[in-house]
């Protein structure tokens, strides 16, 4: 709706001021508070100067167009200029009744785009070093990742999901040490216990690269797969240094005067990209830092594998490295092509206090902890349900309970009370539904409220802002129940019976694709 009211606006301008042009000036359609409509645009404000034309002589010019036009088409209700110059468009009942018929028609298809044009996006996260199971640290991103990948598809990117195993360097050794729980040792906990039990090599880092492969199936892998995330590829660091991959690369930055020698190590010309100061690719003893291994990786999306755009979703204790690794990509002839989000950390809390779970490990707060203590549902929403770049607390207590307090089963209820409602009320499909008849406060919203989604999937799609599609849930969730309250099925008359099913229909319809997208189920009975 918002893409034809773009086009409507274009049109009509066209007509109304034929010597000015449009095409440098995008139209904005905004969510006006709900007393004022459906839509809002400033675009009289915008281009008020240009015109040399007060905003609101330039709306009412617009909207008496506009009216005209809608004679035949019946698109809205009411068309009002308000404050300063702005246009607000209230839809009828009609074009809502039309948009519930498009819902039940295209089903989980409702909000797909093909903006995507089938481009090729590599999305790396949870990578995590498989030194011990996963922890809170990079498990958020897990959900956050998945999520905005199932959104991508949806919009027609082609996504590859990976996990980055940082299989090679100093923490592997340190691995090793500690399993041979000898001076160097750091990792502690009954995995590492454990893995000493069956350890027969003494040289610390084969010990350390062996253990890896236990740690990604036996722990990493599992714990991703309890949470319903499956990678394309678990993708081994040790593999870009086995072929090579990372000396090319290197060659690759000396060619460009990015790489020079001093005190016996190698060193990246960070600073030109923002850093505080250059960095280490390749220390005196000849070991490659982590910063060099990154190079070398995303060459290998975008080079070597080809891919159109690399999304990487990191920890924050990785905020430093953005600058440098998006400067040598853009250095390299990539630019633009690296994304970096990052998620802050969280706290989780049990009867009121935070909750150390290590039944697994030593220190860790063990994700699969969390998953045995309240399901993957509840984890997978609560975390996405804060926006990556802010800390959050999970709170145990509250991810357990069986109430509107808790956001999970609110909504999955709201999606189970539809689902009893159509199975009780199948009778009434029988009749011809009258959108005209939908004229109630709690019905209007409620149609409103399903009729942003697509708008809502294009926008993640394109900010990557996943938390958004949480707090749509929660807001529809809102909506149908108070539509329930107020809005009888059972008993109306027909036409009036059969459209509010066919609103009952729609909303879970986009209920159920929203609960899909974050990767929870959607239950018909609870």
């Amino acid at each position: 709706m918002r893409e034809l009211l773009i086009e409507k606006l274009r049109n009509v301008f066209g007509r109304v001021f034929p010597d000015f042009s449009l095409s440098n000036t995008e139209i904005e359609i905004n969510y006006p508070p709900e007393e004022f409509g459906d839509y809002s645009t400033n675009l009289a404000l915008k281009v008020a100067k240009e015109l040399k034309k007060n905003p609101r002589e330039i709306a009412e010019l617009v909207k008496s167009e506009l009216e005209k036009e809608d004679v035949k088409d019946k698109i809205f209700s009411q068309i009002e200029v308000a404050g300063a110059g702005f246009l607000n468009f209230s839809l009828s009942a009609g074009a809502r009744g039309s948009e519930i018929e498009k819902i039940n028609s295209v089903g989980e298809h409702y909000g797909d785009s093909k903006i995507g044009k089938g481009k090729k996006i590599h999305l790396d996260f949870v990578s995590a070093n498989p030194t011990g199971p996963i922890h809170l640290g990079n498990g958020r991103g897990g959900p956050l990742g998945d999520t905005l990948a199932n959104i991508l598809i949806k919009n027609d990117f082609s996504v590859w999901r990976e996990f980055y195993v940082n299989d090679f360097g100093n923490q592997i050794r340190i691995l090793g040490h500690s399993i041979l729980k000898d001076d160097e040792a750091q990792y502690r906990g009954k995995y590492i216990d454990d893995l000493a039990k069956k350890n027969t090599e003494p040289d610390p880092f084969l010990v350390g690269q062996m253990a890896t492969e236990t740690i990604l199936d036996q722990m990493i892998r599992p714990a991703m797969e309890s949470l319903g995330i499956f990678f394309n590829d678990y993708f081994r660091e040790s593999s870009l240094h086995k072929n090579g991959e990372v000396e090319k690369a290197f060659e690759e930055l000396k060619k460009k005067d990015l790489l020079y020698e001093k005190d016996g190590a190698l060193w990246f010309r960070a600073e030109k990209f923002g850093d505080e100061k250059d960095r280490v690719v390749k220390k005196t003893t000849g070991e490659i830092t982590y910063f060099g291994g990154d190079v070398a990786y995303h060459l290998n999306k975008l080079q070597k594998r080809k891919f159109d755009l690399a999304i990487d979703i990191w920890g924050a204790d990785h905020h430093g490295d953005v600058a440098r690794v998006q400067g040598v990509m853009d250095a390299l002839g990539y630019p633009g092509k690296v994304k970096v989000l990052l998620t802050q950390n969280l706290t989780v809390l049990k009867n009121g206090e935070e909750f150390k779970m290590s039944k697994r490990k030593g220190q860790y707060i063990c994700l699969e902890d969390l998953i045995d203590e309240v399901g993957k549902d509840a984890v997978r929403f609560i975390f996405l349900a804060y926006s990556a770049n802010s800390p959050m607390i999970f709170d145990i207590d509250l991810a357990r309970e069986k109430s509107n307090k808790n956001p999970v089963y609110y909504v999955q209820y709201a999606y189970a009370r539809m689902a009893g409602i159509l199975r009780k009320t199948e009778k009434e499909a029988e009749g011809k539904a009258d959108f005209s008849l939908l004229t109630n406060e709690k019905e209007i919203e409620l149609a409103r409220h399903l009729m942003r989604f697509p708008d809502l999937i294009l926008e993640i799609a394109e900010n990557y802002e996943v938390h958004r599609i949480t707090h749509y849930a929660i807001k529809l969730a809102d909506k149908f129940h108070s539509f329930y309250h107020t809005s009888r099925i059972l008993d109306e008359e027909k036409a009036l019976a059969s459209a509010r099913r066919e609103l009952v229909s729609a909303t879970k319809v986009v209920l159920g694709e929203t609960l899909r997208l974050v990767g929870i189920g959607a239950p018909d009975k609870m």
